[in-house]
């Protein structure tokens, strides 16, 4: 697949995707964008707004995941920084809804939106929650528990060397940067539920088994419709009580 990697980090979502794809990685900070391609030779790394870099090019790819900033709607801002500690309030960063909006309605590929549980009720309705990330897609993921990063209890940067170890980077804000990556396991459980993505799809797409669920009087997310394999049907249904 071609896979476009906005908001990419130090590719925390990206670890365990192996090098079979062709990913397209989209940073804003130089020396983030480094670390990255150190870590991932073999992806094309591309150093730019990543909201404005996916207006441009989402036709080139067949898959899209997009982390846009988080901060803005995270609990732990709104909670600790502006009720405990006085912080200034700001702006939600609506780029996350727009970008849900742009890729449902003029995407034909597959995508995924990934953010944190917000701490207002999202304006759209997420597809599933895997740990703490509200996760928005037009194809079926699966439920299923990750273990807990505790983050806001892991202060040193060697806290984190089973995850990457960016100690002799220049990259400023080290821990911040470390905190924003998704966990690779959790990266590998949605890559994998991409439709074609994996043998036994394929083989179902062959048959005539992908039901496209298009015209519906139930908007199944209050968001994209979706391509699913029929051996995932029924536990869908079953998992949304339709």
């Amino acid at each position: 697949m071609k896979i476009l990697n906005l908001y990419a980090g130090i590719g925390g979502n990206r670890k365990l995707w192996g090098n079979k794809h062709k990913i397209t990685a989209v940073e804003i900070d130089p020396k983030i964008a480094e670390v990255y391609q150190n870590f991932f030779p073999n992806d094309v790394v591309v150093v730019a707004d990543a909201h404005d870099y996916l207006k441009d090019n989402y036709t080139k790819f067949d898959f899209i995941w997009s982390s846009p900033p988080c901060q803005t709607h995270g609990q732990y801002r709104y909670n600790v920084g502006v009720k405990a500690k006085g912080y200034k309030a700001v702006y939600p960063d609506m780029s996350l809804y727009s970008e849900i909006v742009f890729l449902t309605h003029y995407f034909h590929g597959y995508f995924v939106v990934e953010n944190t549980k917000p701490f207002y009720k999202p304006l759209i309705k997420p597809s599933v929650v895997l740990q703490r990330h509200y996760i928005w897609s037009n194809f079926y993921i699966e439920e299923k528990k990750f273990k807990t990063k505790h983050i806001r209890s892991k202060n040193k940067i060697s806290d984190y060397n089973d995850l990457f170890d960016i100690s002799d980077s220049n990259i400023k804000n080290k821990r911040q940067v470390l905190r924003n990556c998704v966990e690779p396991k959790l990266g590998k459980h949605i890559l994998k539920h991409v439709p074609l993505n994996n043998e036994k799809d394929k083989k179902e797409f062959a048959k005539g088994g992908i039901i496209k669920l298009k015209e519906q009087k139930i908007n199944l997310f209050d968001c994209p419709p979706l391509m699913i394999p029929i051996s995932l049907y029924n536990k869908f249904l079953k998992r949304n009580r339709i």
